[in-house]
């Protein structure tokens, strides 16, 4: 699983400050959600069309 996450330690680090801050509910993991993001957007998919994570 880990070779679908597009994005860097680096790179998770300089876009944190700009994710929203939990209220009570426990957060999902932003990476796999950036990277499910990214996965859509560079193959022209439909979210349908992502693969089960």
């Amino acid at each position: 699983m880990n070779n679908l996450l597009w994005l860097s330690d680096e790179q998770m680090a300089r876009l944190r400050p700009f994710f929203p801050k939990s209220h009570g509910k426990p957060r999902v993991d932003d990476r796999r959600v950036l990277s499910g993001i990214i996965f859509i957007s560079r193959n022209g998919l439909r979210w349908c069309d992502a693969p089960a994570g």
